[in-house]
């Protein structure tokens, strides 16, 4: 039997991209799909790559680009008020076009109550897909990544400061190339991870203290970790004029912290992928 290809959603972003190049150098057939599919960011591995344009917001070219898929990496929308809608359109699209398993990209504690309050649109997703697949359509693999450790290091300010409400709190984040890993693990073999949820964690759990000693002493520029509360949190941010969803999005990621939610870590990597998780000091020596 012919395997089906591998759709890869958001191909042009740090997930979708590290992806593409392991299933391209793994050998397994897939297709990219793009807003733009002339993009310059789009991962072509070679000219036989099938790219094909797909738009979170419009449902006709969701179906018409998961036409022949069977399996399909599903990387969250962009945050925006409109990101579950979106979502349940490309659920809709690829139960409509046969698509056979959805690999999510989910977040680590996923709940209606979590801290991290985009974590609760994760959680309405997943809700989503199990709906999907009990009414017949594609069978699901959440994968709940914790934050990136690559995403940690840019938190950094320009004058040396990592801020935010997290307290002592601690998180177990973890490399977007680990995540990439596992997930081109998943849409190999769906069936044997379908219905799970995965945590994806990085090996070790460290406060933004850590974090902050870590960047200095790699680095050798001075950084330092200052604790805010939530209302000085609210307030050195209001400069940015940012939405009202959006900052609180930005203060709970450090209040989910703070919480102990993002703390526990999970053997996912190394088991699935046969090697270490990456920690933030491999990272800063890359």
């Amino acid at each position: 039997m012919t395997q089906l290809p591998i759709g890869i959603l958001g191909s042009t972003g740090h997930l979708g991209t590290r992806v593409a190049k392991l299933l391209g150098k793994a050998g397994a057939p897939h297709v990219l799909f793009a807003r733009d599919p002339d993009s310059p960011h789009v991962p072509r591995q070679d000219s036989t790559i099938d790219v094909r344009r797909a738009d979170y917001a419009d449902a006709a070219s969701l179906r018409a680009a998961f036409d022949g898929i069977g399996t399909l990496l599903m990387v969250s929308a962009v945050e925006s008020p409109e990101r579950l809608a979106w979502h349940g359109a490309i659920i809709d699209a690829a139960g409509a076009t046969g698509v056979q398993h959805i690999v999510y990209a989910s977040f680590m504690g996923a709940a209606p109550d979590a801290t991290f309050t985009f974590a609760r649109d994760h959680f309405a997703t997943e809700q989503l897909l199990e709906a999907a697949a009990k009414a017949g359509g594609p069978s699901f693999t959440a994968l709940r990544d914790n934050f990136y450790l690559d995403v940690l290091i840019e938190f950094v300010g320009p004058d040396g400061v990592l801020r935010g409400p997290a307290g002592e709190g601690r998180v177990s984040a973890v490399a977007r190339d680990d995540v990439a890993a596992v997930a081109a693990v998943v849409v190999q073999d769906p069936g044997t991870y379908a219905g799970q949820r995965l945590d994806v964690t990085g090996r070790e759990a460290l406060s933004m203290s850590d974090v902050a000693a870590l960047i200095e002493d790699h680095t050798g520029r001075p950084t330092r970790f200052v604790d805010e509360s939530d209302e000085e949190a609210y307030a050195s941010r209001a400069h940015y004029g940012a939405p009202q969803w959006q900052v609180d999005a930005w203060v709970s990621t450090y209040t989910a912290i703070r919480s102990g939610e993002l703390a526990e870590i999970s053997d996912t990597v190394e088991r699935l992928t046969g090697r270490r998780a990456k920690t933030l000091a491999d990272l800063l020596r890359r």
